[in-house]
């Protein structure tokens, strides 16, 4: 499935951001309630989840370009010069 780029860049803070919601209702109930621990068990399960995939991607994008650096056919970085006066280039 595709996902428009904006939309894909921002998921790893969409995760972050429902743990820490998650995280605020659980403690805003109070813990008399057993769901607010359920609720503090998965706001944190979110923002490791969201801190993990953010650094995952981060690592990726740091080590593409060196991988790819060495799939690439080497260039000649300059042209060659005809040789002036009739002298041979070696």
């Amino acid at each position: 499935m595709w996902l428009p780029t904006p939309i894909y860049e921002r998921i790893p803070q969409f995760y972050f951001l429902a743990g820490l919601l998650f995280i605020t209702d659980g403690v805003y109930l109070g813990f008399d309630f057993s769901i607010s621990f359920f609720y503090i068990g998965l706001g944190l399960a979110c923002c490791v989840y969201g801190t993990t995939l953010y650094f995952m991607r981060k690592t990726y994008r740091q080590a593409r370009p060196a991988a790819d650096a060495t799939d690439a056919p080497a260039a000649d970085p300059v042209p060659e010069s005809p040789a002036i006066g009739g002298e041979s280039v070696a």
